[in-house]
């Protein structure tokens, strides 16, 4: 009998022992142990859901999260207890969505299985992309020779190789000066690519009511020696003054450091004549709309030519400053000074005629390009 009574008193002690333990090492710093949680009814089998789309694996977790227990502290244990809502404990599955999981779970074991992998799935290695296909279509019906210059010809037009064209106007203007007013022009008009171009160009100027002073056209090839500089040679005619000149021309033009247009040629006539001409100017702009362009032009002669009036050394300089009103770069009208001066025998032989050898003028006109 002595036996049965300590038997069912350590029984019974135990669990009391085992609490107090619990409690115990709850209430040491630094230690929180949970509580066991209430035991909880068995879950009842879940009916099977009527047919309809599985839902995707954010509703899922969302479902999921919804049934769970919260997390609370009773008397202190920090343990899980069910909601506080008089109802008893929700089954942790209820609401799962079976088929979704299990739908999941084929997929993993179909590739643990070796499935067939395709796109990101496969392995990554460094074997060399298959070959291009070598023919077209348009070959096997014009030829692989033909088909092949003809797109050779395409992508040369397409990177560089096209036709390009202008006409530029630089100068078209009335002067003002003492004594009687005049007129000149100076431009030039270009056809071709980035590296031949066929480029005319003409100047010329004149007084108001008498005929035209001089006036000269050029045609010749340019060809690009880099981004910046052309190399030009062709023909010049002088259908001004009488008589008329022919002259074989070469020269150079571009783009010099600091953004300066610079030209320079040499002229040899059909009678041996010997010219040269310099010219530079620059566009400053003063503001958006706005551009201050100052230019000088100078020409040379090796030998006195009388019958043209041009002496030998420096024949005359050109001085300008033009303001120019660019609200349209194709349409610029401008106003602005020149000064112009004759030199040496040049200067001698306008005298001779009765003509001023220069002087300042206010002029105004024209910069037009298309």
């Amino acid at each position: 009998m002595k036996a049965l009574l300590l038997v069912a008193t350590s029984l019974v002690a135990t669990p009391v022992l085992a609490q107090s333990m619990d409690h115990s090492m709850h209430d040491m710093p630094g230690m929180r142990m949970p509580a066991k949680p209430a035991s909880r009814p068995a879950a009842k089998p879940a009916a099977k859901p009527a047919a309809r789309r599985a839902p995707m694996r954010r509703e899922v977790k969302a479902r999921a999260a919804s049934t769970r227990p919260v997390r609370g502290d009773h008397a202190g244990h920090g343990g899980v207890i069910a909601p506080t809502t008089g109802a008893p404990p929700a089954n942790p599955h209820a609401g799962h969505d079976m088929s979704a999981m299990q739908a999941e779970h084929d997929m993993a074991a179909m590739q643990e299985a070796g499935a067939a992998k395709a796109g990101t799935d496969l392995v990554p290695g460094n074997a060399p992309a298959p070959a291009p296909q070598p023919d077209h279509l348009a070959d096997r019906f014009w030829g692989a020779d033909a088909m092949a210059r003809s797109r050779k010809d395409d992508l040369r037009r397409g990177h560089g190789g096209m036709t390009y064209y202008q006409v530029l106007v630089n100068i078209a203007e009335y002067q003002v000066r003492r004594g009687r007013d005049g007129y000149r022009w100076d431009g030039e008009a270009w056809i071709g690519g980035d590296i031949d171009r066929l480029t005319i160009k003409s100047e010329g100027e004149g007084d108001r009511g008498r005929s035209l002073g001089s006036g000269e056209v050029q045609a010749l090839y340019s060809r690009a020696l880099d981004p910046y500089w052309n190399l030009q040679a062709g023909i010049r005619y002088d259908f001004k003054p009488d008589p008329s000149r022919a002259y074989a021309t070469i020269g150079i033009e571009g783009l010099a450091p600091y953004w300066f247009d610079v030209e320079g040629a040499l002229f040899v006539s059909n009678k041996g004549d010997v010219l040269a001409r310099a010219e530079a100017w620059y566009d400053q702009r003063v503001t958006q709309f706005v551009v201050l362009q100052p230019r000088a032009e100078a020409n040379f002669a090796m030998q006195d030519v009388r019958a043209t009036g041009t002496g030998s050394g420096l024949n005359d300089l050109e001085l300008g400053l033009r303001l120019r009103y660019d609200k349209s770069r194709r349409f610029g009208p401008y106003v602005g000074v020149s000064w112009e001066r004759q030199f040496g025998d040049t200067a001698r032989f306008t005298r001779a005629r009765g003509d001023d050898t220069g002087g300042f003028s206010f002029v105004t006109g024209l910069r037009v390009w298309f």
